[in-house]
């Protein structure tokens, strides 16, 4: 346990030392939000994929994998649902927000784009943006500070809460000091080791049980139940359940703290690399996660809490000193999501929030300390709504993610394909997205079936679109928002068809 503790130390002690080497460079709000636009191609992706993923790829989907053979269907579902939505959210939304956000006034946030894209001088769609960012970035912190609660108990055997308390503060510290730069270096470390950590454990598991025929013959020996690939309901495909798996891609297209990586990367033009560098990292982790947790369910077929499968088997198979590295992997999943969330979370209060709407002279200086005060303020809060050491990692992300693809992701999507789209329909369409989401978790919550049992996002992000087309077809577009939408367009096109003639990018 010594052993560990100190791998742990030097490992926290070094994502600090990242924080201070960047805190002399974030002068101001583009370095701090955006790291001044200057992310390369390798950080970009790595950064974005390891924010994105979380404590929940580690602990939340093997825990879902483990249930066999409903919950693997279903886990194996999901993987491939966010497989999809990765994809597409790097072909079509990276490139076109990168150069979209640049022209618009160079916008620094999502809410900032929101509000210069529509050209909307009430700033209600910078508020009511910036105050979704806030409550569902507040769930999605909430459960990264749960994920790391259950990874000091399991691995130290401390109280929950004084574990959730360690992780926090040390993300807070370096998030804090060094803004958007340091959490996308750390991001690349991060994912790094998240990469090697996934791909270890299952392979050195088969080898201990002898081989995948004993994993087989284990995991049949535990049910009476047939696996099927697609989840199976009275004899039949559980239609509602593999829609709601599949559902989870849909949200990549509103996730604030993924978007911003495509805000900050250095060109348009590096978006092609880092989406194949994206898609390789994306595959084999999800892959090797459902693939923990269904071993995992052969190796260990007792546990009380499947989401602790991954720690238990690395501390049942490993030596302190390997079992320590592997273990900081989750650590490191936790701390890129929640550092990613705080920013964009401190991001909303201080540049879309209090310097719109309270105090519009503040200097960009005084905004970044703003920013900072804001982390801990979140931070703080996030603990308190994680202090139930029963929280679900897997269901607090989950509602967070649909959320946000609930009520961002249709907006992001017209905003940057429709020339017809106006702010009329952007405004409801995000409040009509929202709050759907929202009403269908509680009612799936308060234990309403039939339609309830869907992965809210689906229904949120169609009343969100339909709202959006009905909305802006009835209202007018100004010149102004057509000229510089044909302008986006254009560039776009001009700058394909260089890289298709072999110009230089």
């Amino acid at each position: 346990m010594i052993t560990k503790a100190i791998i742990f130390a030097v490992f926290l002690i070094g994502m600090v030392l990242i924080g201070l080497k960047f805190y002399n460079s974030t002068n101001d709000l583009s370095d701090y939000f955006l790291g001044g636009r200057k992310l390369n191609s390798w950080v970009t992706a790595m950064s974005a994929q390891a924010s994105d993923m979380s404590g929940w790829l580690l602990i939340g989907l093997p825990g879902a994998a483990y249930v066999v053979f409903r919950g693997t269907s279903e886990a194996i579902w999901t993987a491939i649902g966010l497989m999809l939505g990765t994809y597409l959210n790097w072909l079509f939304v990276a490139k076109r927000l990168r150069q979209y956000t640049e022209v618009s006034q160079n916008s620094l946030t999502l809410p900032d784009f929101f509000e210069n894209r529509f050209r909307d001088s009430r700033h209600v769609l910078r508020t009511v943006s910036a105050v979704f960012t806030v409550i569902f970035f507040l769930i999605y912190t909430s459960s990264q500070f749960a994920a790391g609660g259950k990874l000091f108990s399991t691995v130290f055997g401390i109280d929950y809460k004084a574990g959730m308390v360690i992780g926090a503060l040390i993300v807070l510290s370096y998030t804090a000091l060094g803004g958007f730069t340091a959490v996308c270096w750390t991001d690349t470390i991060m994912g790094t080791m998240m990469f090697f950590a996934l791909i270890a454990v299952p392979v050195m598991a088969v080898g201990e049980m002898g081989g995948l025929a004993e994993v087989g013959a284990r995991l049949s020996g535990l049910t009476s139940e047939t696996f099927a690939l697609f989840p199976v309901k009275d004899g039949a495909i559980d239609s509602m359940l593999l829609a709601s798996a599949l559902g989870w891609g849909l949200g990549y297209f509103g996730q604030p703290h993924i978007l911003a990586r495509f805000m900050a990367i250095s060109s348009p033009e590096e978006v092609k690399k880092s989406r194949v560098i994206a898609m390789i990292w994306v595959v084999i982790t999800l892959s090797t996660a459902v693939l923990i947790g269904v071993i995992g369910k052969a190796f260990m077929p007792d546990l009380a809490d499947g989401e602790t499968i991954y720690m238990e088997m690395i501390n049942a198979m490993f030596s302190n000193v390997v079992g320590g590295i592997l273990l900081t992997a989750i650590l490191a999943a936790i701390m890129s999501t929640a550092s990613s969330q705080l920013l964009v979370a401190a991001s909303s209060v201080s540049k879309d929030l209090y310097a719109t709407l309270m105090k519009k002279d503040t200097s960009e200086s005084s905004l970044v300390w703003i920013s900072r005060l804001t982390v801990a303020l979140t931070t703080a809060v996030a603990i308190l709504l994680a202090i139930d050491p029963d929280s679900s990692v897997f269901g607090l992300v989950s509602c967070a993610w649909g959320g946000f693809g609930s009520a961002f992701g249709p907006l992001i999507l017209f905003a940057l394909f429709w020339r017809r789209m106006t702010r009329q329909g952007a405004v409801w369409g995000m409040i009509s997205g929202g709050v759907a989401d929202l009403f269908w978790y509680y009612m799936k919550q308060a234990g309403f079936g039939g339609v309830f049992n869907i992965y809210e996002i689906i229904p949120g992000f169609l009343i969100s679109s339909a709202v959006i087309v009905c909305v802006s077809l009835l209202t007018s577009v100004p010149r102004e928002i057509t000229e510089e939408f044909d302008r986006v367009k254009n560039n776009g096109t001009a700058a394909g068809q260089q890289e298709v003639t072999g110009g230089e990018l």
